[in-house]
């Protein structure tokens, strides 16, 4: 369908590691459009209580994540992923119904739900791809954060919540055996990233996709 190895794209990675400005490079590449799954967390989040719904709602009582220790934050932010794992099915299912390529990227995708992602798409006889940025500098992150957004300061605390995460994401990524991509150089991500997914195989026991790389 495209002149890349994947016709639904997931990026995941922690904040501020570049996720949105590689996914919109690709895209444009592509000719593709971006599913930021921020504005899906945000849609779950509005349409749900913390009652009802307590694992997407665990920061609602949290003034200030930074009086917190970052290993709490840390376990928040992984168990708020986890919740959030059938809402990133649910979109790659609607986005295996439409025959447009698609990247889709956000904080709150786990390599389980990407793992799964790919199976699905794989029974549909789409290509659905993961790859997962990393990041492991936290000074590098709040630098980025001050690029982004110097109006909020020295974001120094949740920048090491997001290199803490970073690791988390690239050690469950390795349990499924999906690509973990180093962010820097800046300049070579986007060629890096599309080495990493044409040289995956079938590690997942299902039919090779026609057309799909060692198909």
């Amino acid at each position: 369908m495209t002149g890349t190895s994947w016709d639904i794209l997931l990026i995941g990675g922690a904040s501020g590691v570049g996720k949105s400005r590689v996914a919109a490079q690709l895209a444009d590449e592509a000719k593709g459009f971006v599913v930021e799954f921020d504005d899906v967390v945000g849609a779950v989040e509005a349409m749900t209580t913390a009652e009802h719904h307590p694992a997407v709602h665990h920061f609602d009582d949290i003034p200030d994540t930074e009086l917190l220790t970052v290993e709490h934050v840390l376990n928040l932010q992984i168990a708020t992923a986890r919740a959030l794992e059938p809402a990133v099915l649910g979109v790659v299912r609607n986005r295996l119904t439409v025959d447009v390529p698609a990247l889709v990227e956000g904080d709150y995708l786990t390599p389980a739900a990407a793992a799964e992602a790919i199976r699905e798409g794989r029974t549909a006889g789409r290509r659905v791809r993961a790859v997962f940025l990393h990041e492991e500098d936290p000074d590098r992150i709040t630098a980025n954060y001050a690029a982004r957004e110097p109006e909020c300061g020295e974001q120094t605390h949740r920048a090491r919540v997001s290199a803490a995460y970073s690791r988390w994401l690239g050690d469950q990524a390795g349990l499924h055996a999906l690509p973990v991509v180093a962010c820097r150089p800046w300049d070579t991500l986007a060629a890096r990233i599309g080495s990493a997914l044409g040289g995956e195989k079938d590690r997942f026991g299902l039919p090779e996709v026609p057309g799909a790389p060692g198909a």
